[in-house]
C-alpha cells in the first residue's frame, strides 16, 4: 500500500504546471487573432457601405456637370476641375477599396474626397448666380439626389468609425498586441474630412 502512494508524490509538478500556462497562452493568443479578424472585417464592410455611396455619388457628378453646361458656358475651368477632382477621388477610392485596412489608401481617399468636397462648394457658389440653372428641373432633382447621397455618406461614415474605433483600441489592449504585431495588424484610419471647413456636405439652395 505505501508503494504507489510514494509513485503518485514522485510525479512532478512543476513540469504538469508550466504546460497549463502554456495551453492558456496558447488559447488567449487565438482567441485575440480571432477577435482582431472579426473586427477587421466588421470594419472594413462598413467602409463597403460608404464606398457604396461615393459610387453613387461618383456617378452623379457627371449628370450634374452636363447640365449645368448648358448655363455655364462661361465657367468651363470651374465644370473642367469637378470633373478632374471626381475623376481623382474615383481612382482614390478604388485603391481603398482594394485594402480599408491600408492607412496610406484611406490618407489618399480623404485628401482626393476634400478636394472634390472643395472642387464641388466652388461650383455651386457659381450656380447660385445663374437663376434660370437653379430653376431647371433636372438640375433640382440631381441636387435633391445629392444632397441625400451626402446624408448618407455621413451615416456610413459614423459606423465606420465606430467599429475603426473598437478595432483600434481592441489592437492596443494586453494581450491582444501582441498578435497584432506578429501578424501584422495595422491601426485603421479614421474616415474623416481632411478640411474643418469642408466637414459639412455641400448645399444649394433652390
Amino acid at each position: 500500500m505505501i508503494m504507489p502512494v510514494v509513485a503518485v508524490l514522485s510525479i512532478p509538478v512543476v513540469p504538469i504546471v508550466v504546460l497549463g500556462i502554456l495551453v492558456v497562452l496558447v488559447l488567449a493568443l487565438v482567441a485575440a487573432y480571432n477577435g482582431l479578424v472579426v473586427l477587421r472585417n466588421r470594419f472594413k464592410n462598413a467602409f463597403a457601405q460608404i464606398d457604396v455611396q461615393l459610387k453613387r455619388r461618383y456617378d452623379l457628378i457627371p449628370n450634374l456637370v452636363e447640365t449645368a453646361k448648358g448655363y455655364m458656358a462661361h465657367e468651363r475651368e470651374t465644370l473642367e476641375a469637378v470633373v478632374k477632382a471626381r475623376n481623382v477621388a474615383m481612382g482614390a477610392a478604388s485603391t481603398a477599396r482594394n485594402d480599408p485596412g491600408d492607412p496610406d489608401a484611406m490618407k489618399g481617399l480623404l485628401g482626393a474626397e476634400g478636394a472634390l468636397r472643395g472642387s464641388m462648394a466652388r461650383m455651386m457658389v457659381v450656380v447660385e448666380r445663374y437663376p434660370e440653372l437653379k430653376a431647371d428641373k433636372n438640375m433640382a432633382v440631381l441636387m435633391e439626389e445629392l444632397t441625400s447621397t451626402e446624408n448618407k455618406v455621413a451615416f456610413a461614415r459614423q459606423a465606420y468609425n465606430d467599429a475603426v474605433t473598437v478595432y483600434n483600441t481592441k489592437r492596443e489592449t494586453f494581450p491582444t498586441v501582441l498578435v497584432a504585431g506578429m501578424m501584422g495588424f495595422k491601426a485603421a484610419q479614421l474616415f474623416e474630412v481632411v478640411d474643418p471647413t469642408e466637414r459639412e456636405a455641400v448645399k444649394v439652395q433652390f
